[in-house]
């Protein structure tokens, strides 16, 4: 998040957030950068594409450009960080000719600010590369994590005129172990849990700035329940009064978990469900199987919650009869949001990419900034028709993340006063 890595450096140097999303194109960046006249810009890389082996986009070419236009207008140094970078850091560093990236967490952006500011050799510093200078990934960052936040942030109108969704992060770090996930890579697998009283006074700052939803921005909220349950009752203690969601695992959670939650403010649960099929489950290594999905979704409606479930088909140990399985079974989530991945995404430094190489699908060398995705013996175009064939005249069936239609949809609902994500309306 920009706004941890602005309050690790605001201390000791001037900083401007310039959010891409809220500026109407690179004009306006370039005004920005002229008033400014910034000695160091730094550059977050969220994503490399959209995963969506259905409706496939990728952003290389567009950070290209920015990268472009940003030399056109500025000698300062370009500082590239972000999971992206962390993910692909000798192939960015490459194709986008900048002169520094951070890996790991973006906190260490102070080193080498400190280092180029006193005229220190910038090659020890653990996270901080260059194109000829790639070192391993840093252990994770051990000093508290903070947050730059006041209600002028120029960039903060934007969010709030626009679904009014802010986010908030509770931990960091995640042990879970599933094939393809870069998470533990990005953050650690040990967790680094900020106190509840924290958490719950940031929401209220959030909310006292306008927001009207927040989004725990974590990689799975509900790792740690007891630490979840402490947070619900921080936000009652602290007044928070405006709904909020997270992405769950559908774990079975604790007698009155979710009740707790909801009466906290929690009205929107997002499940990363996978599969309802043992097999493949157990074959991405989830902590969890069928029988916990079910009484999962059964205790976040029963507390009468909105509920979604992500599904990512294609992964390894998917068959006809799993997908089979999966889409019949899928039929007795009641009162919840579908959204369907049909291909499974390789990345680096995951169990998924290991197998890939073991099963002669991957050379080891090879650069996967271009998608690649996992081979199962279903060709995805077959999966893709399988599922498309189950959502006909079902809204609350999507394919992927819905396409540029729903984007659309959800922009206009903005712009008429809705809030939050909106995907409930699809049930």
């Amino acid at each position: 998040m920009p706004a941890v890595v602005a309050a690790a450096i605001a201390g000791d140097h001037e900083v401007r957030i310039a959010d891409m999303n809220a500026l109407e194109g690179n004009g306006q960046l370039l005004k920005i950068i002229g008033q400014f006249r910034p000695d160091i810009i730094g550059i977050s890389l969220r994503n490399i594409d959209n995963t969506d082996s259905s409706n496939p986009k990728g952003f290389i070419e567009a950070y290209r450009k920015l990268i472009r236009t940003v030399r056109s207008e500025s000698r300062a140094l370009i500082v590239l960080g972000g999971s992206g970078l962390t993910i692909f850091p000798g192939e960015l560093m490459g194709a986008l000719e900048a002169d520094y990236g951070v890996i790991g967490e973006g906190e260490r952006l102070a080193l080498l600010l400190d280092a180029l500011e006193n005229r220190k050799d910038t090659a020890s510093i653990p996270g901080i590369i260059t194109a000829a200078n790639r070192r391993p990934l840093p252990a994770p960052w051990d000093k508290k994590p903070n947050r730059i936040f006041h209600k002028d942030l120029p960039h903060l109108d934007y969010y709030l005129k626009n679904g009014g969704i802010l986010n908030l992060q509770t931990k960091r770090g995640c042990h879970f172990k599933c094939v393809y996930c870069t998470y533990p890579h990005i953050e650690g697998r040990k967790k680094r849990l900020i106190p509840p009283v924290e958490v719950a006074e940031t929401a209220r700052h959030l909310q006292e700035a306008g927001a009207k939803y927040l989004f725990i921005a974590d990689a799975v909220f509900n790792s740690d329940f007891s630490h979840n349950m402490a947070i619900a009752r921080e936000f009652k203690q602290a007044g928070l009064s405006i709904p909020w969601g997270a992405f769950f695992a559908p774990l079975k959670p604790p007698r009155g978990y979710f009740k707790l939650l909801a009466e906290a403010g929690l009205t929107h649960v997002e499940f990363g469900t996978e599969s309802l099929a043992d097999a493949v489950l157990q074959s991405y290594r989830k902590p969890y199987r069928v029988d916990h999905v079910f009484d999962a979704h059964r205790t976040a409606t029963e507390a009468g919650l909105h509920v979604a479930h992500y599904f990512l088909l294609g992964g390894p140990g998917e068959t006809t009869e799993t997908l089979e399985e999966t889409l019949n079974r899928v039929e007795n989530l009641n009162r919840s949001v579908l959204f369907f991945f049909c291909g499974m995404r390789i990345y680096p430094h995951t169990a998924l990419y290991d197998i890939a190489v073991a099963d002669g699908q991957l050379d080891k060398d090879q650069s996967l900034l271009e998608p690649v995705f996992y081979r199962c013996g279903l060709e995805t175009d077959v999966i893709l028709q399988q599922v498309k064939k189950r959502a006909a005249g079902r809204p609350n069936w999507v394919i992927g993340s819905g396409g540029s239609k729903t984007a659309a949809i959800i922009s206009k609902m903005y712009k008429r006063g809705h809030t939050g994500p909106l995907w409930e309306h699809l049930i």
